[in-house]
């Protein structure tokens, strides 16, 4: 049976949890162990498929199609275990499979109450399908104290006291905040969050301390005194200038040995082996030279927004030695009297996925220059879709080439599958957008004479999705002839999922998200080659 580690977090939200409890995970690993992480939101939505980038950041999805918070996205770049549908539950999804079992009248005689009915949903979503691993790591969204996070606290106190010390542990991330008037740090702010917590009955076996400055011996001590805990288990996460480098940080402060040790197993730092992480911050802390590269987006705002994309970067860069300086760019900012000054110092230009109309213009005119200025360019998604738009646009002449997404008053180079006939014509459709999404893992052919094939070193790859529009294929023949490559498509030959141009030095774009599958032990093909032609650009 696995052992289980309940991530919870105080004072205030953003310390880091969702990086803390990836981190532990991969020194887990490394110390021989198989984990799996989970994460339990308390919002009400079923799950953040509809939730706006700039308030809740980037929606991650899994191999099987689920659509879940991007603390999944840290659990598999630090991990390499792929996340399921079963690993992210939201308070909406526990209440939405609540009322539905009492509608079914499963609970007939039986007044429905938090406890036990949504206790026990939590309860089976944490323990279930975890026999094939040593350690299930569940990190608690929000923070201690929060209304909407009760219920949860309350399951993993039940699970706690059920399952025992030996295959429980509560881990508890909290901040010990800098007063720069007076030069000194805080315990306070831990004091009153642990209170909280075991207020609630729950004494957390491990303490991690989040600070801009090293906590003292005494300061230890006076946390570990008045949280009724040993000083070895306050443990100090110090702010790093990246994320694995703080997994190098509490390998260092004994965050996994003392899980180790409260769990009664072998936890010497022989059993541990993290040279790969060593090398991995090795690359990136002290890059050869630096590579600059646009991208063009409309979530600009919050950078959590593309999370996913912005370490795949990071991941080529250290696969190459050379640190990726994003250049951020406003695609609404973007107009024809100055693009040039704000793209001419760029060594690669990256248009990212999105929703909506708003600001497409400013991507296609990213697009135009990339391609007219030879220089490299990655599209993803809509970014894939907006330079099939301008190639048609100002290559094909098509002045009116557009998406449907966007209005039915167009040539649709783009649009929804059911929405148009064998010929390629429009059929107009209802407003109902359920169940129109392509979600998870699907299959893809790959032209061997291609740009996309050199850098996979495959015919047939798998890759995420998360879209509902698609290349119009009435149009395929007509773009080949012009110079634009379809150099991936599904099995059936009906989806288009990767484009080119074959007069480019790397011009590509792919219906798919590729970011979401690449590691820092395992940069993703596609950002691998970008990422070394924009050096050599």
């Amino acid at each position: 049976m696995s052992r289980y580690i309940f991530i919870t977090g105080g004072v205030v939200s953003s310390l880091g949890k969702g990086v803390a409890s990836a981190a532990l995970g991969a020194l887990l690993q490394s110390a021989g162990y198989k984990v799996r992480l989970r994460k339990l939101d308390p919002y009400l939505n079923v799950d953040p498929g509809t939730m706006n980038p700039n308030q809740h950041g980037e929606v991650f999805v899994t191999e099987d199609g689920a659509e879940t918070d991007l603390d999944l996205g840290h659990y598999e770049r630090f991990t390499g275990v792929d996340a399921r549908r079963g690993d992210n539950i939201t308070t909406g999804k526990i209440y939405s499979d609540l009322i539905t079992k009492e509608r079914r009248g499963e609970y007939l005689g039986v007044t429905v109450q938090v406890i036990p009915h949504v206790t026990d949903l939590i309860k089976n979503f944490i323990l279930s399908n975890t026999d094939d691993v040593d350690f299930t790591l569940c990190e608690i969204g929000g923070t201690v104290g929060d209304i909407e996070a009760q219920p949860f606290c309350e399951a993993i106190r039940q699970l706690g006291y059920q399952l025992g010390k030996e295959k429980s542990l509560y881990l508890h991330l909290t901040l010990v905040p800098y007063i720069p008037t007076s030069k000194e740090l805080k315990t306070k702010p831990t004091q009153h969050s642990v209170k909280e917590l075991r207020s609630i009955g729950i004494q957390p076996d491990i303490l991690l301390c989040r600070s801009q400055k090293p906590i003292s011996e005494s300061d230890r001590t006076k946390i570990a005194l008045f949280c009724n805990m040993t000083k070895e288990t306050v443990i100090q996460g110090l702010d790093q200038k990246t994320i694995y480098h703080a997994l190098l940080d509490y390998h260092k402060e004994g965050l996994a040995k003392q899980v180790l040790k409260s769990f009664g197993l072998p936890h010497d730092d022989s059993n541990f082996n993290i040279q790969k992480w060593q090398e991995i911050v090795e690359n990136l802390e002290n890059p050869k030279d630096e590579v600059r590269i646009a991208v063009v987006g409309k979530y600009t705002k919050l950078k959590d927004s593309y999370k996913s994309l912005i370490e795949a970067l990071h991941h080529a860069g250290i696969q190459h030695q050379h640190k990726v300086k994003i250049v951020w760019i406003n695609a609404g900012n973007l107009h024809e009297d100055n693009i040039k000054e704000k793209l001419s110092a760029i060594d690669g230009i990256l248009v990212p996925g999105g929703f909506g109309v708003r600001d497409t213009e400013g991507k296609i005119l990213a697009i135009k220059y990339a391609r007219t200025n030879k220089i490299p360019f990655f599209g993803i998604c809509l970014g894939m879709q907006l330079a099939m738009v301008e190639f048609a646009r100002n290559v094909l002449s098509i002045k009116d080439a557009s998406s449907t997404e966007f209005g039915y008053d167009c040539t649709p180079i783009i649009a929804i599958m059911d929405e148009w006939d064998k010929d390629g014509k429009v059929v107009k459709r209802s407003h109902d957008l359920g169940g129109t999404m392509r979600l998870g893992a699907y299959p893809c052919n790959l032209q061997k004479k291609s740009k996309a094939y050199a850098a996979y070193g495959a015919a047939s790859i798998s890759e995420r999705h998360r879209h509902r529009y698609e290349f119009n294929v009435k149009f395929k023949e007509q773009f080949e002839n012009h110079g634009m490559m379809i150099s991936g498509m599904s099995p059936d030959e009906t989806l288009t999922e990767i484009a080119e141009l074959k007069d480019h030095p790397w011009f590509i774009g792919v219906q798919f998200h590729p970011e979401l599958k690449s590691r820092a032990f395992a940069p993703h093909p596609l950002f691998n080659a970008f990422i070394e032609h924009a050096i050599a650009s």
